[in-house]
């Protein structure tokens, strides 16, 4: 960290300060500009960083407080959703995920195709906008009251859906770029990612009912259900990341078995660790932005050109897959699924590593990824507007911020 002057004592708590202090800055500010917070805490991170400042540089501790953010984010959300609300709207999201994935990843790849980019290279790209990152939508919605309207619900459940779909074009593009396809194990993910989530939506809540209340009588440690709280969430996260699948489905599958069983107290101690974490989650995604990979006149129409089709694609995959509700609730499914984040940079990371994509490509994704996650926020305001809020009663003020 440039900062710090070589002085290895001060670098974590000055690269804390810096990003924390940036973000809540300008979340402020723009929360005082009737915007979305979460722009501005995302902008803080492309201001400090490599683009702008060169303040900070990702790095491996805070790439571990940005995982650690977006877990508690999913979390959190999964504490206000019950099980069986999603279970309900789960044939519409499955359609929701299944073109959400095939139409921004048939278009990605046919564009790279006509920039005249190698076909390994095309179909990587076109992977990278495929997966949805549901935290950046599940923050606005969380922060609205509107976590309990239909809409949501869908998002929320298709994009679950979406990551598992995703898991499954990322594993077969790697395969291809190895020069081989291995269809059993293929097969073998694509069962053991849905077949994680399914058991843990379908029967996690009615296990943990059942278990935590007879647990917690026999501790004695201090806040016992907290505590089995976390090692839940990080428990399920685990396993999740066995599965094949990210880390924070697991985080969110935990907290929606817990929704029915905890009381405030956990509720209020997780979001008081999701407001230290989460800014770092977000000021991350900015963080990776740097501009002067689009130097060249050439490549800068390519990422407009991919962040337009990364934005359409999903507008019209997940809209279409939602129009039997209407206009105005596939309108906003297709814009909560708009969001790559840190999905896409991953898929970005990987393909550098593995040599398949070049830097030039690799920046064109990293601002896809930055840009549709800054867009998509105001728009969900926007959209969402003229949607019944459900009030917070007095227990969820607090954790509702």
């Amino acid at each position: 960290m440039v900062l710090a002057g070589g002085n290895e004592a001060a670098a974590i708590p000055l690269a804390m300060l810096v990003v924390f202090g940036s973000a809540k800055l300008l979340a402020e500010v723009f929360e005082r500009l009737h915007q979305p917070g979460i722009v501005g805490e995302i902008i803080a991170g492309v201001l400090i960083g490599p683009s702008v400042l060169g303040w900070i540089a990702p790095g491996a501790f805070l790439e571990a407080l940005a995982q650690l953010g977006v877990m508690f984010l999913l979390f959190r959300v999964g504490l206000e959703v019950k099980s069986s609300e999603l279970m309900e709207v789960g044939g519409t999201a499955a359609l929701v995920a299944t073109l959400g994935v095939a139409a921004p990843f048939f278009l990605g790849w046919g564009i790279l195709l006509l920039w005249g980019e190698p076909q390994i290279e095309a179909i990587f790209i076109g992977a990278a906008m495929v997966a949805t990152s549901v935290g950046i939508t599940a923050q606005v919605l969380a922060s609205k009251g509107l976590m309990q309207a239909r809409a949501s619900r869908i998002i929320l459940a298709a994009a679950v859906i979406d990551d598992v779909l995703g898991l499954l074009v990322l594993a077969l593009v790697g395969n291809l770029a190895r020069g081989k396809v291995n269809l059993l194990g293929l097969g073998l993910t694509a069962l053991a990612a849905a077949g994680f989530t399914l058991l843990v939506a379908a029967w996690g809540a009615r296990s943990v009912r059942c278990v935590v209340p007879r647990v917690e009588e026999r501790l004695s440690v201090g806040e016992a259900q907290f505590a089995l709280s976390m090692c839940l969430l990080f428990g399920l996260s685990l396993v999740a990341v066995y599965a094949g699948v990210a880390a924070i489905v697991g985080a969110f599958l935990a907290g929606m078995a817990l929704s029915e069983s905890v009381g405030r107290r956990v509720r209020d101690l997780t979001q008081g660790v999701s407001e230290l974490l989460v800014p770092f989650f977000l000021a991350g995604i900015g963080l990776h932005l740097d501009l002067r990979a689009l130097g060249s006149r050439s490549t800068l129409l390519l990422a407009l050109a991919i962040l337009a089709a990364a934005v359409l694609s999903k507008l019209a995959g997940c809209g279409l897959g939602a129009y039997r509700l209407g206009r105005a609730d596939a309108l906003r499914i297709g814009i909560g699924m708009v969001p790559r984040g840190e999905v896409g940079l991953v898929v970005a990371q990987l393909g550098l590593a593995m040599g398949v994509i070049s830097q030039r490509v690799y920046g064109v994704v990293v601002f896809m990824a930055v840009a549709t996650t800054l867009i998509a926020p105001p728009l969900l305001v926007a959209v969402f507007r003229g949607v019944e809020e459900r009030k917070p009663d007095a227990e969820e003020v607090y954790r509702l911020g």
